[in-house]
């Protein structure tokens, strides 16, 4: 039976391994295919493709079955779970691959794309530019259809000329930049607040007007410190939490 085939990543040795492999399944799983095979490769398959001790790969893959991403069976093997709901929170420990992951297992329209003006409340983020290219999406529950979240990015033009729109229905921004683009990312500040839904979000959302939001801005560095892309983001309050864990070491 043919497996299913995971992206690779370049491991941060500044974080657990064990987490940096599961949230990059993770991703893998959730931006995959239908067509794409259910079966994973063996524990000892994915401990070589991902670089890893066939322990770290276990403990990966006990923390993707826990989220209910994949099923374990002994002697028939691991498989993805077809019908999983998307969108369960995630543990962010500061990696890129994280943010792909939290990103990804929605399904995206592309309701627009141009060149603006740069917004009042990001000029700090773009101090040698007045316009950017501006992407705006509506992110969805693949299974039921359901509104989630919907996205302002506002990315720098020279990045913005190599970057398809069909590829921002596919997948997220994230790994638009870094994957198909190559930007050289560093490190990506997130801020989250509560807000309440504007007449726009409301009705983006399918969400009574004035109901709880939560307002999310990112914003992507390179190794220069540029700013390579600043993201907008209003999540239903009532479909995600965030949870940020603190490692002392």
């Amino acid at each position: 039976m043919t497996s299913f085939a995971p992206d690779s990543i370049v491991l941060n040795r500044k974080l657990p391994l064990w987490y940096q492999v599961s949230q990059s399944l993770r991703a893998s799983i959730l931006g995959r295919s239908p067509r794409d095979p259910l079966r994973l490769p063996t524990e000892e398959q994915l401990a070589g493709h991902y670089g890893v001790s066939v322990l770290t790969m276990r403990q990966a893959l006990k923390e993707l079955e826990d989220e209910g991403l994949i099923t374990r069976h002994r002697r028939r093997g691991t498989f993805i779970e077809p019908d999983v709901r998307r969108g369960a929170p995630v543990r962010l420990l500061g990696s890129v691959d994280a943010i792909v992951a939290q990103q990804s297992g929605m399904t995206t329209e592309l309701l627009e794309h141009g060149t603006a003006a740069v917004p009042a409340e990001l000029a700090e983020h773009f101090p040698d530019l007045t316009e950017v290219a501006a992407y705006h999406r509506l992110r969805g529950d693949d299974t039921t259809g359901e509104p989630t979240n919907h996205a302002r990015n506002y990315v720098r033009p020279e990045l913005a000329a190599q970057i398809d729109p069909d590829d921002l229905v596919r997948w997220p921004m994230t790994k638009v930049l870094r994957d198909v683009v190559g930007a050289d990312i560093s490190r990506i500040t997130d801020t989250v607040e509560a807000r309440l839904a504007d007449p726009e979000t409301a009705r983006l959302l399918r969400v009574p007007l004035l109901s709880p939001i939560l307002h999310y801005t990112g914003v992507t560095y390179d190794t220069a410190g540029r700013v390579l892309d600043a993201a907008v983001i209003h999540y239903r309050g009532d479909r995600f939490s965030f949870t940020v864990t603190l490692d002392a070491t």
